[in-house]
């Protein structure tokens, strides 16, 4: 008999946060990444935060207003932000319509050091 070669996962089936859905790899057959799956209301905002590891913000559909470091950047739908690990950001929703993005952590569970209450 073949070992199992794949894992399939619904959205609704992993842990949910507010407008997230938390993939921790850890979790999942101890894969080497992580993601939030971000379905965010206009308006919505992750307050300021920092990581020992780099994230790559996969941005769907809508407009967000990121804060790295001392910059602040547009994104919207079809780009990807990269930040760099120890480097404090947030985002939010400065669209009129729902926030969609894939928030990738390169790492296998979150580690979030929150700078902002």
């Amino acid at each position: 008999m073949e070992a199992l070669q794949y894992t399939v996962i619904n959205r609704h089936d992993l842990p949910r946060d507010g407008n997230t859905f938390e993939f921790e790899g850890v979790s999942y057959r101890n894969t080497d990444v992580s993601f939030i799956w971000v379905d965010m209301p206009p308006g919505g905002t992750i307050r300021l935060h920092k990581h020992p590891y780099q994230e790559i913000f996969v941005v769907q559909e809508g407009v967000s207003i990121f804060v790295v470091g001392s910059s602040t950047i547009e994104a919207h739908a079809g780009q990807v932000i990269l930040v760099p690990a120890e480097v404090p950001h947030k985002f939010m929703n400065a669209g009129n319509t729902r926030l969609k993005q894939v928030d990738i952590h390169v790492s296998k569970q979150f580690i979030t050091d929150w700078l902002e209450e």
